[in-house]
């Protein structure tokens, strides 16, 4: 039976299953397939499944006569990479994206439109520096955000794609930094380095993301070996870094370089997995939004109610806080303590009081095998009256251990009533365990 017999729907689902290469391939050498070869709805269906694109348009995003054209024109634009590799980076953009347009529109506005493969050249050349193929290409898709300083706007500066955390008077945001800043921002940490810490900073060593707050976070890539770091608590200092990625995880996608080189894009698909999956979402900040690194869902809270009292608590490592050089170990969390009173209100010997107020805490931290026992009398110099049903006091702060995993644990006493007017006897309220661990992934 020839294959002249087979109607156009046949040849189609054939065409299909094949791929666009091989399909491309069976239009030119077989005039039988060549009308459906080149039936636009089946390059549809190519440009849908391989690069989530439902409209004919270019990398540009400049609109283009058919699909089949728009699928001819992308792989053109990146025939100087490997193909999957660009549908990677893609999936990775486009997650983000999507989730940034859904949940944080503001931020979406700041990502700047990729570069051409010229302008990544030009640059590699200006500044004698060759970006991983996986950095290269995610600059051919983003170019990174436009940066808004802390002094300028507040709420703008806190439109960071990384995002960051606030406690006592600090605060961190981390932008994606476009590749002229790149070089800027490297060259004033590179002379601090020099002038200040007598620390090279080699050229193959660039800033790819820094915080735009007053408080300084930076992200850096060493573009020979395509590892990615956060610099540490005496970055500044001495040039110390942390990786963010296990080194175990990155792979080579240059067929004439086995060096592992995509821990930058490793980094970004796991943070866009972690938006994703809502272990990172939107918080406010003196009614300014951002992306908190630290969990906002009440699944991803340790969760305890004692007596009508209920509190929640949650831990993120800070490596710009921490020292992780074996002689000198200090990792520094960020901890949220949150606690409210159920609308039912506090219930102690069986009596119902419809408000009560905080009067002592204990806290346990345990670093491997040192316990460190803690008692005070209020949470950061406060005593939080909590009412029936009312709203949640959110307090957070630093907590220092000199292990790369422990725990905090504890209680807090209240009084029915108010401390000035006490209607019951003291009941203790537990703090749930809290896992302190130094992570796979830093942010």
């Amino acid at each position: 039976m020839g294959i002249e017999i087979l109607g156009g729907l046949e040849i189609h689902e054939i065409l299909a299953k094949l791929g666009p290469k091989e399909a491309a391939i069976v239009g030119s050498v077989s005039h039988h397939f060549q009308n459906q070869a080149s039936d636009d709805s089946l390059w549809s269906q190519f440009c849908a499944q391989e690069l989530h694109l439902y409209s004919p348009e270019d990398p540009l995003g400049n609109p283009i006569p058919s699909f089949k054209e728009a699928y001819r024109a992308w792989r053109e634009s990146f025939r100087m990479y490997p193909w999957s590799l660009v549908l990677r980076v893609k999936r990775c953009w486009d997650k983000i994206k999507s989730w940034l347009v859904v949940n944080f529109p503001e931020a979406m506005t700041t990502l700047r439109k990729g570069v051409t493969e010229d302008v990544i050249n030009n640059w590699e050349s200006s500044f004698k520096v060759k970006l991983p193929l996986p950095t290269r290409l995610i600059y051919r898709f983003c170019d990174g955000q436009d940066i808004v300083e802390h002094s300028e706007s507040f709420s703008a500066s806190l439109l960071g794609l990384i995002g960051g955390y606030p406690f006592t008077n600090y605060l961190i945001n981390v932008f994606l930094l476009p590749l002229d800043e790149v070089i800027s921002v490297t060259d004033g940490v590179r002379r601090h380095l020099v002038e200040h810490a007598d620390v090279p900073f080699g050229s193959e060593y660039l800033v790819v993301a820094t915080s735009s707050t007053e408080a300084k976070k930076f992200i850096i890539l060493n573009c020979s070996n395509g590892k990615l770091f956060v610099g540490t608590r005496t970055f500044l200092e001495n040039g110390q870094v942390c990786p963010c990625v296990p080194d175990d995880l990155i792979h080579s996608h240059n067929v004439r370089d086995c060096q592992k080189q995509d821990s930058l894009l490793l980094w970004l698909e796991e943070h866009g997995r972690r938006l994703e999956s809502g272990l990172v979402n939107v918080s406010e900040e003196k009614n300014a939004r951002y992306i908190s690194l630290l969990p906002e869902e009440s699944s991803l809270f340790y969760a305890a109610v004692t007596n009508g009292v209920k509190v929640r608590a949650a831990a993120l490592f800070i490596p710009e806080m921490s020292m992780t050089v074996l002689e000198s170990n200090h990792y520094s969390f960020f901890f949220s303590l949150r606690m409210s009173l159920k609308p039912g209100g506090c219930i102690v010997n069986g009596m119902q009081f419809d408000s009560c107020q905080l009067c002592m805490c204990h806290w346990t931290i345990q670093g491997n095998d040192m316990v460190t026992e803690i008692n005070e009398e209020t949470v950061q110099g406060e005593n939080p009256l909590l009412r029936s049903g009312g709203k949640e006091h959110v307090f957070h702060g630093q907590l220092p251990i000199l292990t790369p995993q422990g725990s905090i644990k504890g209680s807090l006493t209240f009084v029915p009533g108010r401390l000035s007017d006490p209607k019951g006897p003291e009941f203790e309220v537990e703090v749930p365990e809290t896992f302190l661990k130094f992570p796979d992934y830093k942010f």
